[in-house]
């Protein structure tokens, strides 16, 4: 999306602002993108003043209920404006749509306008007639709405779900609870701060709308084309630069949207052609855009909307949050960088020609704003501890240094098709975040979250690793059918207490959920991120999200290193953190090595069966520097590190005499 997206084209339909795919929704027209555009913009000022404060709405007390309540009445109401029944998109919006459109805003409008006497009657408990009536259609309109905007598998999972406290006293024992009757279940759905209202829709309100705004507002502003050219200008030129441009310019767009297929979509219409051009295989470059905007879901400083979502959660500081992620994503991308530079230098992949690259002082001079913009929002988000105002403040700041460009200046138009950009990215995720907080909600109404736990560890045998492992098959699971941000809250609810419990440090469980969910975008059989990739370059879908897995194989063996050794995600002493920090590079670089065949700064592997026994050794090498201590029971970190180095300096020697050996050859 970014040179092809001018803000003053008016060109809506090809700007997604990190919304998901875009054939799932109609590109509106007339009446109905008028009508899209004024409920998103009703929306952003509704959060600004309720955020800020600012009090427009004199004598009416806006309670965060009621906030709530008008959000999803204006983002359910565009869900079915945007996406369709059934079938192709198309433009034109249905009679059906439009009356589902006005029943969603009025029964919103009715919970908003009754907010504070349900507030002081309780009716979560006890509602009158009119509200159960209420809460059952304004259930059947998010699950509607799930289905459109998250597909067949959220909505089966959510629909079950929502269900389960009806019948919770007949199952069997481990996932027993207790039952309620339906006129109750429902109504405590919709009316509770523990369901639809609960978690994530209070993440959504107070947090993550702000950072979509402002992830579209930079795309729609050219800022996709700007880092994606200071990409290449910094990297460009080395060998496989067209590569290593990808992983910095999709690592940094992911963290922004938070959508994986989205940013593959979006980055990957520039990555992808320039790395078939420069001699990858087009299995290759979609295995490296797949694996790059997988990534950037767990990169700080914004991770997308999970970690917002996660904060909420563990009711911590944003802060906190993004530090603890940003050694293990560091680990992730600096295993793509090792692969891409072996594989480049083994078949012998040139970087961009100096003279087809612009240059870093044009780059810089062209688009330095962005990087004031974003230096704004980090100080605001990580020094002034602002998480809600920080992107307001730097989208308002972008906005404004935008209009005073005249490469991406727009005008009206142009402002309208942003404010549309920016409700398609909102309007998803609302939809499916009512649907996922159903699961929620069916947790806390039936007190299963509690014995689900201790069963779980049961089942483990006590193991600590056996619970890991069942954790991690758990969330790939999941992950398969759920978005990134719904897949987190559920496992949040359903598996991490049960880790927490088994003793594990509580940040590092609830990022290894995040990173183990993450994990089907590029794994098959689904490997969606893998797909979507191989769709635009043009190869088979099945090799490229296997070659994915290789090339992004250090996503399987991180979390299990940071949940073993919290040290990894910074809970521990500064020379802890830097002493494990260096052996996990370390063995980062000997794993990925391995897996190529090829060892930066010493030299090739080769083939044959000493090259296959060489290439395990240094694997082996690896793991044991890059695993934390007392993984083995009485081997502490530096023996680990000791065994690690007895393993691969034979191959490291080996890989010397190679290279010697070629140098010879001439």
């Amino acid at each position: 999306m970014s040179e092809q997206s001018s803000p003053a084209s008016g060109k809506a339909d090809e700007v997604d602002g990190g919304a998901g795919e875009k054939q799932r929704t109609r590109t509106l027209g007339g009446i109905a993108k008028w009508v899209f555009v004024l409920f998103t913009a009703a929306a952003v000022l509704l959060s600004i003043n309720q955020l800020f404060n600012l009090q427009f709405f004199a004598g009416v007390v806006v309670l965060e209920g009621r906030y709530l309540f008008l959000l999803a009445g204006l983002f359910l109401s565009l869900t079915f404006l945007s996406f369709p029944l059934r079938g192709e998109p198309g433009s034109k919006v249905a009679w059906y749509d439009w009356i589902l459109a006005a029943l969603g805003a009025a029964v919103a409008g009715y919970f908003a306008y009754t907010a504070e006497t349900n507030l002081e009657e309780g009716w979560e408990y006890a509602p009158p007639e009119t509200a159960r009536w209420m809460s059952i259609l304004f259930w059947l309109l998010i699950l509607e709405a799930t289905r459109r905007a998250g597909g067949l598998v959220i909505f089966g999972i959510v629909f079950v779900f929502s269900l389960y406290p009806t019948f919770a006293d007949v199952m069997p024992g481990p996932i027993s609870g207790f039952a309620q009757p339906f006129m109750d279940a429902i109504p405590y759905h919709i009316i509770s701060s523990e369901s639809s209202f609960g978690i994530p829709m209070r993440a959504f309100g107070n947090l993550v709308i702000g950072f979509i705004i402002f992830g579209a507002a930079l795309q729609f502003t050219g800022g996709g084309a700007f880092f994606n050219n200071l990409a290449l200008a910094l990297v460009g030129n080395l060998r496989g630069g067209a590569a290593k441009v990808a992983i910095f310019a999709s690592g940094f767009m992911g963290s922004l949207s938070g959508s994986v297929i989205s940013n593959v979509l979006t980055t990957g219409a520039i990555s992808i052609p320039a790395m078939k051009k420069t001699g990858f295989p087009a299995r290759y470059a979609a295995r490296t855009e797949a694996c790059a905007s997988t990534g950037g879901v767990l990169v700080p400083p914004v991770m997308g909307t999970t970690a917002f979502v996660m904060a909420s959660f563990l009711g911590r500081p944003y802060l906190e949050i993004a530090a603890a992620a940003a050694i293990p994503s560091l680990l992730y991308y600096f295993g793509l960088f090792v692969q891409i530079d072996a594989y480049a230098a083994r078949h012998n992949l040139r970087g961009i020609p100096r003279e087809q690259l612009p240059s870093i002082s044009e780059t810089l001079k062209e688009g330095w704003y962005y990087l004031f913009v974003f230096a704004l929002l980090i100080f605001l988000m990580m020094v002034m501890r602002q998480e809600t105002w920080a992107p307001f403040f730097a989208t308002g700041l972008l906005l404004v240094i935008n209009q005073i460009s005249k490469k991406h200046r727009f005008d009206l138009k142009g402002f309208f098709n942003l404010i549309y950009s920016i409700g398609l990215g909102l309007t998803e995720l609302v939809a499916v975040l009512l649907g996922i907080g159903l699961i929620v909600g069916a947790f806390s109404a039936t007190g299963l979250a509690g014995t689900l736990v201790n069963d779980l560890i049961f089942l483990a045998g006590g193991s600590v690793f056996m619970l890991l492992v069942m954790g991690a098959i758990t969330s790939f699971i999941f992950g398969m059918g759920m978005t990134v941000t719904a897949c987190y809250i559920f496992l949040a609810v359903v598996l991490a207490p049960a880790l927490v419990k088994a003793g594990l440090n509580e940040l590092a469980v609830h990022l290894f959920i995040l990173y183990w969910g993450m994990v089907s975008y590029i794994t098959p059989p689904v490997a969606l991120g893998a797909f979507a990739a191989a769709t635009m370059a043009r190869t088979n879908a099945l090799a490229a999200g296997l070659e994915a897995m290789r090339l992004g194989s250090i996503i399987y063996f991180v979390p299990f290193f940071f949940v073993l050794n919290p040290a990894l995600i910074g809970e521990g002493s500064w020379t802890e953190v830097l002493v494990v920090l260096a052996t996990a590079v370390f063995g980062v670089y000997l794993l990925c090595s391995a897996l190529q065949g090829y060892v930066a700064g010493f030299g090739r592997l080769g083939t044959g069966p000493v090259a296959l026994g060489a290439k395990i050794l240094l694997l082996l090498g690896g793991l044991f520097f890059a695993a934390p201590g007392d993984v083995i029971p009485g081997v502490s970190h530096l023996q680990m590190g000791m065994i690690g180095a007895l393993l691969a300096a034979p191959v490291l020697f080996y890989a010397r005499m190679n290279r010697r050996r070629e140098a010879a050859l001439g």
